[in-house]
């Protein structure tokens, strides 16, 4: 039996910041994404209730988990999972089980962390993210969050790798991990997003954890590619961006990985968001 090219397409998941969903779908993000043929969408910084997100996205067309953040108006993380036309496989399988928080009462109810659980239609088993870490404020109880927050991933990652057969952590998690990251990297090694002890995390998360970060190991050792631009000054036309958005893979399934592209905005006004998307195929 010769397999169709729908069945032989990759999977496709994309991972975007939208800071702030309404204002995004009033800048056109539904253009985007009605082009961009995405099997699983992973949103931070959703900031909306449920209701609205629901509305948004449509779920005739995706099924949603939202975890809505305790502070009215603050971060909030989705993962929409295309829900496949009549006749149609899905590349992502089915939906096994979804978890709301990291599993730390603490970050219970931050709207910073979800996991949804899928098997492959080869019958392996894969463990979705989406993340959003703080962004932290040198010296304050938010920078205290970030590295709490930092410490529950050092012990997540690890079981959701025990777990799953492969795993993916997406998001914005608000740390540069190398020069190559930030453009300006000299300005910022004071800063909350470039700090050292910060930057340690992510030694340890594409280290002894052995998890991959999959848009350097296919981009290479090259400045960027940046996702996201101050929306002050002129950061963006001169791209002088951070790589702060993320997929993280286990090896299996960064191995599968295929193409990465940031869907940077052709023009400053034709942004939905300060983030662009991540987008990674992935054959599986």
């Amino acid at each position: 039996m010769t397999e169709t090219a729908e069945s032989t397409r990759p999977l496709r998941v994309a991972t975007v910041n939208v800071n702030g969903i309404r204002a995004a779908y009033k800048r056109d993000m539904a253009s985007w994404l009605a082009e961009r043929d995405v099997d699983i969408l992973c949103l931070q910084e959703v900031r909306a209730p449920d209701g609205i997100v629901r509305g948004l996205l449509d779920e005739d067309e995706w099924e949603i988990l939202h975890a809505e953040a305790e502070a009215k108006g603050r971060a909030g993380v989705a993962i929409a999972t295309r829900r496949p036309a009549a006749g149609e496989r899905a590349r992502h399988g089915e939906i096994l089980e979804t978890r709301e928080h990291i599993g730390e009462e603490y970050f219970a109810n931050a709207g910073r962390w979800v996991e949804a659980d899928y098997r492959l239609p080869g019958g392996q088993t894969l463990t979705v993210v989406s993340a959003y870490v703080h962004s932290g404020d040198v010296g304050t109880p938010k920078q205290d969050d970030k590295y709490r927050f930092l410490d529950v991933m050092l012990q997540r990652l690890p079981a959701l790798a025990e777990h799953s057969d492969h795993v993916l952590v997406v998001g914005d998690l608000n740390v540069g991990h190398t020069e190559l990251d930030i453009k300006n990297w000299k300005g910022n090694l004071k800063n909350a997003g470039f700090l050292p002890e910060e930057r340690a995390y992510f030694d340890r998360f594409f280290g002894d954890i052995g998890y991959v970060d999959v848009a350097r190991s296919l981009a290479g050792e090259v400045p960027g590619p940046y996702t996201w631009w101050s929306y002050r000054g002129q950061a963006f036309d001169n791209d002088a961006g951070w790589r702060i958005d993320y997929h993280m893979a286990t090896p299996a399934l960064a191995a599968a990985a295929a193409d990465a592209v940031v869907d940077r905005a052709p023009s400053y006004d034709t942004r939905f968001s300060d983030h662009a998307p991540l987008v990674v195929d992935y054959r599986i």
